[in-house]
This record gives structure tokens, C-alpha cells and sequence, in this order.
């Protein structure tokens, strides 16, 4: 470490703020459902995947290398170009966390380094097949597979479950919430904390502290673990509200379908070495559980709100990074102008979402909800009720086809 100069310790700390803002952006896709149905309570849900994630980050380095040494030319990298891409993935990840949207951290790191790399060197600076194999395509996949496993996984346990008494399995499957919970948090922190460690190593690499090609040093793995998981502790009230409330009502069974379907996604990609967006597998697995449960609604205008930030996110932050490498190149000041517009724009950001205080008293409260979607309607349709469904519910769940029109009757002075 002794050869670290200023700029690429800015560039580390830089990184460990964005790693810490990745921690308290994705609490909710760990803890969104388990605060929603009561399995545990707010505080108590963050400490433990505080925990776990920094558990989870020692477990592989896999999706580090990927960051480090696959997804751009590393022979051409600075650390100005690391630190542009940071503020472009710290700025987006602080807009998206203010308006509760629950965007993918992962391709916000990914887009801004690869703004910032275009920037700098231009498109062959850039691993495309490695963007596509390994960035897009599990973007595009994950909350498919994800949502379609949590939505089987819901139907399952539901109709298992049908003849057992309602409490009794609803307080089995928040006792299951706990466990599936504790899996999504281990999993973040084998995949979300790697990213911080590449762009740490990567930094080291372009610094000439470390070989190309070298795994991320011991106290980077430490440090990266402990930023995410004080991010974590802090939490993302208001991401949590959105991905627990606002997307879909949930029951115990399907927080629980939920978090096994994401944590068997995302540890899959770990080992796979894929870096996977935790948000994406996450969101979709949540509604696919909310559509598994019969009479489920998904409140699709924030489903959609929430798509269209998946596709902002990587072009947005690599144009905010590559703005910021256009301003780093100009020299020292250039780099000391970039890091107080980085800190001026976080401190009003913070004063702004003083104006509405979402925290741990009220992240379960919700506003007017929202009539079922035409998705949530037509697999409502095509779906039979339950065994022993009383008839008066049948009457409300389906309804009854339109009488035909009545014949015209002649009058008798046609006759």
C-alpha cells in the first residue's frame, strides 16, 4: 500500500462511498418482503443482512475478476477514468434511491465504466462479447427466471398448503422468510460486494500497485464487506417501501417463494461468475410471487416506472461518467472539480429527501392501491378457484357472463 498516491486513494475511498450506497440501495432485496408480512422487525431484518453480507463477501472473488479484468481493456484504464465512472454510479444510484425506485446498483457501476472508458480510449476500450454475455443477457434473464420460479414456487405452497390452517402456515413461512432472507443476504454479498472489489482492484491495477490479472488483496475484500454492510444496516427505507408495499401485497408463503426463487438465481450467477443485477432477480421474483397467490395484484404503473429506470440505468450513468472523464482529463483541477460537484450534489440530494422521512416507524405504509393490472386479470381468468371455494365467493372472483340481448316482442297492432 505504500505506493498508492493521492488520486488512486481518492479513487478507493470514491469507490468504498459507492459501495456503501450500494449497500443501503439493495437492503430491500433482501429484507423488502420480510419487513412487509411481519417475519421480522425493521431494525432487526437490516442488522442481520448487514451481517450476512460481509459474511457473503468472503465466500468468492468470481464476479471481481469479471469487473477487474473482463468487462473493459484494463492496459488502458487511469484511475481518473475509475473515478469518473464511480460519481456517474454514485449520482444514479442517489437519484433512483430518492424517488424509491429500486434500479440495479450492478449496472450502474458497469455503465459508468463503461461511459468513462468510452470516454477516455473510445469503443475499443470495451469487452463487448463480455457486456453481452455477462452483463446483458443475465439482466434481460434474470428477473424472468426469477419471477417465473417465485411465481411456481407460490402456486405450490398454496396448494399444498390448502387444507392446513391459515395461521399455523402462515407462522411456518415467516419462520422460512427468515432463513430465504438470510440466503438473499449471503448471495448479495457473494455478488454486489465483488463489484466494489474489482473497481477497487482494477484501480490498483491502472495505479501500477498491482499485476494485471491479480485477485483483489485481502484488505480490499475487508473493506468493500464492511461499506456494504453499514450501507445495509443504515437501510433503504425508502426503496424497502417500494419493493415490499408498493409493488405487490404479499403473504408469508409468497415472501417466502420470493427470496428462495432470488437467492437461488443469485447464487447461481456468483458461482458462474456472472454479474448479475441482485435488484432485477429480486423485483421479479417478488412479482412473480404477487401474480402466484390467487387474486394477487401487481400494481403495474410501478412495475413500469421501475423497467423504465432498468433501461435508463446503464446509459444514464455512462453518460454522467463520461461527462466526468471529459472534465478529469483537463488535470488536478479538473479532478478536484468533479469531486465537489460528487459531494455538493450528494448533500442536496440528502436535504431533499428530509422533505418526506421515510424510515424504520413507517416503511410499511402505504398510500391509495392500485386496481389490478390487465397481466394480473387475465391469469386471475384463466385460473380455477381453489377446492371448496364458497359460492359467494365464486360470484366475486368470477364473474358471470352477460345475459343476451332480448328478442323484440311484436305489439299487437303488428300482429
Amino acid at each position: 500500500m505504500e505506493h498508492i498516491t493521492l488520486l488512486l486513494a481518492i479513487v478507493i475511498v470514491t469507490a468504498l462511498v459507492f459501495d456503501f450506497t450500494n449497500g443501503f440501495h439493495d437492503t430491500a432485496n433482501a429484507m423488502a418482503t420480510t419487513i412487509s408480512t411481519g417475519a421480522l422487525k425493521p431494525k432487526t431484518a437490516v442488522a442481520m443482512s448487514a451481517v450476512l453480507n460481509l459474511v457473503g463477501a468472503f465466500m468468492s472473488v468470481e464476479v471481481a475478476k469479471t469487473i477487474s479484468s473482463g468487462l473493459v481493456d484494463d492496459s488502458g484504464i487511469t484511475p481518473e477514468v475509475i473515478f469518473a465512472a464511480l460519481v456517474g454510479a454514485i449520482l444514479w444510484n442517489l437519484l433512483t434511491w430518492l424517488i424509491g425506485l429500486p434500479s440495479s446498483s450492478s449496472h450502474a457501476l458497469m455503465g459508468g465504466l463503461i461511459g468513462a472508458t468510452v470516454a477516455s480510449v473510445g469503443l475499443g476500450g470495451v469487452n463487448g462479447p463480455v457486456v453481452v454475455t455477462k452483463v446483458l443477457i443475465p439482466a434481460i434473464a434474470a428477473p424472468l427466471v426469477a419471477g417465473i420460479a417465485a411465481f411456481l414456487a407460490a402456486r405450490l405452497t398454496y396448494r399444498l398448503g390448502r387444507n392446513a390452517d391459515s395461521k399455523a402456515t402462515a407462522k411456518g413461512y415467516r419462520s422460512g422468510q427468515i432463513a430465504s432472507a438470510g440466503l438473499v443476504s449471503l448471495a448479495h454479498g457473494t455478488n454486489d460486494a465483488q463489484k466494489t472489489m474489482g473497481i477497487i482492484t482494477l484501480a490498483l491495477v491502472a495505479g501500477g500497485v498491482l499485476a494485471p490479472g491479480s485477485n483483489p488483496p485481502l484488505w480490499v475484500i475487508l473493506t468493500a464487506g464492511l461499506a456494504i454492510s453499514l450501507g445495509t444496516y443504515l437501510g433503504g427505507w425508502r426503496i424497502i417501501r417500494t419493493m415490499g408495499k408498493g409493488l405487490t401485497d404479499l403473504q408469508p408463503q409468497q415472501g417466502f417463494a420470493a427470496q428462495t426463487s432470488a437467492a437461488s438465481v443469485i447464487l447461481a450467477s456468483s458461482n458462474l461468475g456472472f454479474s448479475l443485477s441482485t435488484t432485477h432477480s429480486c423485483s421479479g421474483a417478488v412479482m412473480g410471487a404477487g401474480l402466484g397467490r390467487k387474486g394477487g395484484v401487481v400494481r403495474w404503473s410501478t412495475a413500469t416506472r421501475m423497467f423504465v429506470a432498468w433501461g435508463l440505468t446503464l446509459p444514464a450513468a455512462g453518460l454522467v461518467a463520461a461527462g466526468a472523464e471529459f472534465v478529469t482529463q483537463q488535470g488536478d483541477w479538473g479532478v478536484a472539480a468533479v469531486a465537489v460537484f460528487l459531494v455538493a450534489s450528494c448533500i442536496a440530494i440528502w436535504f431533499i429527501s428530509r422533505r418526506q422521512v421515510i424510515d424504520h416507524t413507517n416503511v410499511n405504509d402505504t398510500g391509495a392501491e392500485e386496481p389490478a393490472g390487465v397481466v394480473t386479470t387475465a391469469i386471475a381468468a384463466v385460473t380455477p378457484p381453489p377446492a371448496g371455494t364458497p359460492a359467494q365467493d365464486l360470484k366475486t372472483t368470477i364473474p358471470a357472463p352477460a345475459a343476451p340481448p332480448a328478442e323484440p316482442v311484436d305489439s299487437p297492432a303488428t300482429v
